[in-house]
């Protein structure tokens, strides 16, 4: 039987993101009766709940909220949903907010100072549920005293450009807030609170995931200092926000709550969700389609190029059985150049084409496929996704050439694929695990 690689490369990454929907993963580790409500492993007697907040912020948060509120009702007196424009949902009980991402903005602000007011003046007998996602660290901002928002928006976008990983990032957006680096259990304190989050880091760092709000912080304000300094940002970022981390640096101002601070004996986390759950997903479904498959890397956090033309170069010497399929699991980093329009997943796969290109010749018989994705449904500042390619289908197209060297010069991946064909677009997904990338090769 001929297979149809492009739509089988596509089944399978649909399938990796269904199985970290937020319904699903949620109802494993959020459940009511009568008297209790069970959270991750924790019981609560609902006799001795004075009041039950619940704070979801992130790329998942709204379908994280809807199914809390079906399986809380009533229990629940008050909430806040805050997660990226276009990606709201109707909600009943709690308050929906969209704001910034990657960059925060006005909103940010605002669900910051909402959330704030929600923790303020808690007792011990009140109940905060907090349900955390990719993506929350830009979408719940507060400021340093003396900092402007453009401070924070100028420090966080030289951050992502210059190809800081997200433990760097976070490193640096925990000492410049807060709410983060264990900010919200520090504010909600004595109340119990109980965090069920889903990953979108490298290596499930609990105190990396949404910037930490509800976990000691690991890391410190020589630490931030040290991120600046590693991308040559130190000389530019504002002077606001560099007076704020020198006062850190001098004990002018407390640091992050640490592991052993009186705030987090009332606290859980749960980690529902991860890549790994969504590559071990595309696994089972590449073999159900027929592929010898195997995982080629976990917890990626290479280069984009990098990986993109090693895992390129390696299959052009695959001698195994075929068809097979290549799966790869993170989020590559990405020093952004150019001044054209795309994300790390449109990249990845616009330089694994040019690799392709450049490694065969007329001899060459199988065919590749490759395709890499974000499971939260947006690459970039782009309506993509990410992207996918065949050889053989670009194989005969005269002018590709000189086209693709330009887009990878510029960085302007998500125009190539405009013109040419090759985007994934699937709006919100409503979850947020990292990328997923794969490579088939096959001999049709």
């Amino acid at each position: 039987m001929i297979k149809n690689n492009i739509e089988d490369a596509l089944q399978i990454f649909h399938a990796a993101v269904a199985s970290v929907k937020p319904k699903k993963l949620m109802q494993q580790h959020l459940h009511t009766d009568e008297k209790s409500i069970r959270i991750g492993t924790h019981f609560i007697k609902r006799s001795g709940i004075n009041k039950l907040l619940v704070i979801a912020v992130g790329k998942a948060a709204a379908a994280m909220s809807s199914e809390a509120e079906q399986q809380l009702g009533d229990i629940i007196s008050a909430g806040i949903c805050v997660t990226k424009y276009h990606h709201g949902l109707p909600l009943k009980r709690l308050k929906l907010l969209e704001a910034g991402h990657p960059i925060p903005d006005e909103n940010s602000l605002q669900a910051g100072s909402e959330i704030m007011a929600l923790l303020h003046n808690l007792t011990e007998s009140d109940v905060v549920l907090v349900l955390l996602s990719g993506g929350a660290s830009a979408l719940m901002e507060d400021l340093p005293q003396g900092c402007q928002l453009h401070d924070v928006q100028q420090t966080v976008n030289s951050l992502i450009r210059c190809g800081a990983s997200i433990h760097e990032i976070n490193t640096v957006r925990k000492h410049i807030s807060k709410l983060k680096g264990g900010g919200l259990a520090r504010a909600a304190f004595p109340a119990q609170i109980h965090t069920l989050v889903l990953s979108d880091v490298v290596g499930d760092n609990l105190d990396v995931i949404a910037s930490g709000p509800t976990v000691p912080d690991t890391s410190s304000f020589t630490d931030a200092a040290a991120v600046l300094h590693k991308y040559n940002l130190w000389p530019t970022i504002p002077a606001n926000i560099k007076h704020h981390i020198n006062k850190g640096l001098n004990n002018v101002i407390a640091e992050t709550p640490k592991v052993g601070d009186a705030i987090f004996e009332t606290c859980s986390i749960t980690l529902i969700g991860s890549n790994r759950i969504a590559l071990i997903a595309a696994a089972r479904e590449a073999r159900l389609l027929g592929y010898h498959t195997s995982i080629f890397k976990e917890n990626a956090n290479d280069n984009t190029e990098e990986l993109a033309r090693t895992l390129i170069r390696q299959s052009f010497n695959y001698k195994g059985l075929q068809p097979s399929c290549f799966l790869v699991g993170g989020e590559t980093t990405l020093e952004v150049k150019g001044k054209g329009k795309g994300g790390r997943n449109q990249h990845f796969v616009l330089c694994a084409l040019d690799e392709m290109l450049k490694c065969c010749n007329d001899g060459y018989k199988q065919n590749l496929t490759v395709l890499s994705a974000g499971t939260d449904g947006s690459d970039g500042p782009t309506d993509a996704t990410g992207a996918i390619a065949d050889l053989k289908t670009f194989l005969g197209i005269s002018d590709v050439s000189n086209s693709l060297q330009q887009s990878l010069t510029q960085f302007d991946s998500y125009n190539f694929f405009e013109k040419y064909g090759g985007h994934i677009k699937t709006g919100a997904t409503q979850t947020n695990v990292m990328d997923i990338m794969l490579l088939i090769i096959s001999n049709n």
